[in-house]
């Protein structure tokens, strides 16, 4: 009971952290536009820049670095303060900045190029842009999935083949069932950051592979990880990774049709000089972030029916699926998650259905199958 007190507590904090961050950024990109703030922005990198497109990236440095240092102290709580506040975190200040560091790095050198491209594509074709930029983003995402296992997750994290053999045999069974070619199952350096622990299907083509943490390793019995695996295996087998990145590409598409529509609209109530007018880029943003907040409840929904199919793939394919609610409550208690969230809550920002109802509805199928599951331990 007090363990869900904690988590409750640990979460409702997170949320109102996350809210106060989207709500403070909309009224400073509300404001800077329209107090002319925007204009007058765009007006100065004219004068330091003649190319278009370094007056782009200086105008959203700019932009970027104030926004930066107006969130980061709410960045600092949640992923800093928080987490050692609820001993989740393995971190020293220096180790959580240095992270933090690699992901601004990385993250730049993948979001300037589609910036530009992005730029380009809005000057060229003002009236297209969105449909072009969509298929960019597209393929785009297809290359992330192909390289991250193998050049970026590597960044942040060691991983080293798995070695133990009782689990590889596992994993190897499953991946017969499943009918795929598995490239690898490794373990990562989870416990470098964190005390939660995690393991992934991640990957597309020949870079798909199983990532276990090392919390979860240390911490969970072969069946029980073995029931986390054939989890992931289940995405695999009902092909989410791929129906997720086709319906996320769709919706991509209508946000930003959508975007444009409401842009096009708007550019000349507020006198700017055109689409690719720098300062009413603030504007594109502020339109697309709401979309985002409308359209993240209705792909969670879709995250959440593809975490029940892979629950019932784990529970028909392990060879132990009475392992499995204990696995769940391992995995709730480690990473504090409010087993019991409010269905709003629930709707509007998890993409996990609520633990307790994965549990519940585990054991009833095993119960189902004439296997009796005990409330705290896990029998036959």
């Amino acid at each position: 009971m007090e363990q869900q007190k904690r988590a409750k507590q640990y979460e409702t904090i997170k949320i109102i952290i996350k809210v106060s961050e989207t709500v403070l950024s909309f009224i400073i990109l509300f404001g800077f536009v329209m107090s002319a703030g925007s204009a007058q922005l765009r007006d100065w990198v004219q004068g330091v820049f003649i190319n278009p497109y370094m007056q782009l990236l200086l105008f959203s440095a700019i932009i970027g670095g104030f926004f930066f240092l107006i969130t980061f102290p709410l960045s600092f709580v949640s992923g800093y303060l928080l987490e050692h506040r609820y001993q989740l975190s393995n971190q020293k200040l220096v180790g959580w900045l240095w992270e933090k560091v690699k992901s601004m790095v990385v993250g730049l050198i993948l979001f300037v190029p589609i910036l530009l491209i992005f730029y380009y594509l809005l000057r060229t074709f003002p009236d297209l842009w969105w449909l072009l930029l969509g298929g960019i983003l597209f393929v785009f995402s297809l290359a992330i999935g192909r390289i991250a296992p193998q050049v970026i997750f590597p960044l942040f994290y060691k991983f080293d083949s798995l070695e133990d053999d009782t689990i590889q045999d596992k994993m190897h069974r499953l991946a017969r069932k499943g009918n795929f070619a598995l490239e690898g199952v490794y373990r990562f350096n989870m416990s470098k950051t964190t005390k939660k622990a995690n393991a992934a299907f991640t990957g597309l083509g020949k870079s798909k592979r199983i990532i276990i943490g090392d919390t979860l390793l240390d911490s969970f019995s072969p069946d029980e990880i073995e029931t986390v695996l054939a989890h992931e295996v289940g995405h695999f087998v009902h092909k989410h990774i791929w129906i997720s990145l086709i319906v996320s590409t769709i919706i991509t598409f209508l946000s930003l049709f959508a975007a444009h529509v409401v842009y096009q609209e708007l550019i000349g109530q507020f006198n700017f000089n055109g689409t690719a007018d720098l300062a009413a880029l603030p504007l594109l943003s502020i339109i697309m972030s709401i979309l985002a907040l409308i359209t993240t409840p209705l792909t969670n929904l879709l995250s959440r029916k593809h975490e029940w199919q892979a629950d019932r793939y784990a529970l028909e394919h392990s060879t132990a699926p009475q392992a499995f609610p204990q696995a769940l409550k391992k995995l709730s208690d480690i990473n504090l998650a409010d087993q019991k969230p409010h269905p709003l809550v629930e709707f509007l920002f998890h993409s996990h259905p609520a633990i307790q109802k994965r549990i519940d509805v585990a054991e009833q199928n095993l119960k189902n199958k004439g296997i009796v599951v005990d409330s705290n331990e896990t029998v036959t």
